[in-house]
């Protein structure tokens, strides 16, 4: 493949992750459960709750293109597009999941997909045990994410609560194949400042 293919394919990724619909090949988790029944306003926080989240994979879909970009190890090319194809699903999810509760999603996604992209870009380039170290920190930062939100749904809304479960499931996964492939540890200061940088996206898609 040359270079301009490789652009074109890679930035046929990108349109097709922030305007397409996502598709998955596993079921939504809880699709087979009854809607709970909500007010408006638990309904409204519920949706921007999947909008966070689906933000949150707009993102992850980003950082794993742009650390496959720069990986030269065939074996982490195959486990960051075996993430990005679980991570699609759980757009889908969110997606799914942002109708049904009659949300919208985020008006900045090309933001959020620009940025990630450019940090996964930037993680890639310190090398591969650097780069899967920026991995699990980010499945480890999500799933921590997850368990919050879940805290924040409504008791009866199984529906969303079985979505949250089986991202966090798949999140911690994706953190152990990380830590298995070498992934090195990363300071705590720029642990902190992900974290950062994520509380930052998650407060401001809540609301845009």
């Amino acid at each position: 493949m040359t270079t301009l293919d490789q652009l074109i394919t890679e930035f046929d990724k990108a349109l097709r992750t922030v305007f397409a619909p996502a598709s998955a090949v596993r079921s939504m988790p809880g699709a087979d459960l009854p809607e709970a029944v909500m007010d408006e306003s638990v309904r409204r926080h519920t949706a921007a709750l999947m909008r966070v989240n689906h933000c949150g994979e707009i993102c992850a879909q980003a950082l794993y293109q742009g650390q496959a970009l720069t990986s030269h190890d065939p074996s982490i090319k195959q486990a960051l597009e075996q993430a990005a194809q679980e991570e699609t699903e759980h757009l889908a999810w969110t997606e799914r999941r942002i109708t049904e509760l009659g949300g919208r999603k985020s008006l900045l996604n090309p933001l959020w997909y620009g940025g990630a992209l450019a940090i996964g870009v930037l993680a890639g380039k310190f090398g591969d045990a650097w780069n899967l170290g920026f991995l699990a920190e980010t499945e480890r930062q999500v799933e921590t994410h997850l368990e919050s939100h879940k805290a924040r749904l409504a008791e009866e809304d199984m529906r969303s609560r079985k979505v949250l479960e089986q991202m966090r499931l798949d999140e911690i996964g994706h953190a152990d194949t990380a830590m298995r492939l070498g992934a090195r540890e990363l300071p705590v200061p720029v642990k902190r400042l992900m974290l950062l940088a994520s509380t930052a996206m998650t407060k401001t898609a809540y609301y845009i």
